[in-house]
């Protein structure tokens, strides 16, 4: 339970992160407030936790002939189908085409790998 509320606070920072750098730029979100996007994060872990691994998957040939960078269009295709979910609750954000989404995934990937590192140093330098 608790690894599951850290992941979740750890997307939602990200997602606001990604919000905020990308406001005005393709990104255009529907609430900024902790609580909405919280929601959003729950519902990004939830689209990546059911999809990300059947893409992987089907994507397999392809992410073996692009080395891996096809990932990043993985990626691409949750955060822009995680807003749009997002937008059917009044949770989301609206993506303005592939380059806002792609980047703003970019941010979200960059941001929870940072957040996750840190916090597994923090993690184990308390054991």
């Amino acid at each position: 339970m608790k690894k599951f509320l850290v992941r979740l606070l750890i997307n939602t920072a990200a997602l606001y992160i990604a919000i905020l750098i990308m406001d005005g730029r393709g990104i255009i979100p529907q609430s900024t407030d902790w609580l909405s996007l919280l929601g959003l994060a729950l519902i990004f872990g939830v689209i990546n936790a059911i999809l990300r691994p059947l893409l992987i998957v089907a994507g397999c040939p392809f992410l073996i002939l692009t080395l891996g960078l096809g990932t990043l269009l993985i990626n691409t295709l949750l955060f822009y189908l995680a807003g749009e979910i997002g937008t059917r609750f009044g949770v989301g954000f609206t993506v303005a085409g592939f380059w806002p989404a792609f980047f703003g995934a970019l941010i979200v990937s960059l941001v929870s790998f940072i957040l996750s590192s840190v916090l597994k140093d923090v993690e184990r330098n308390t054991r």
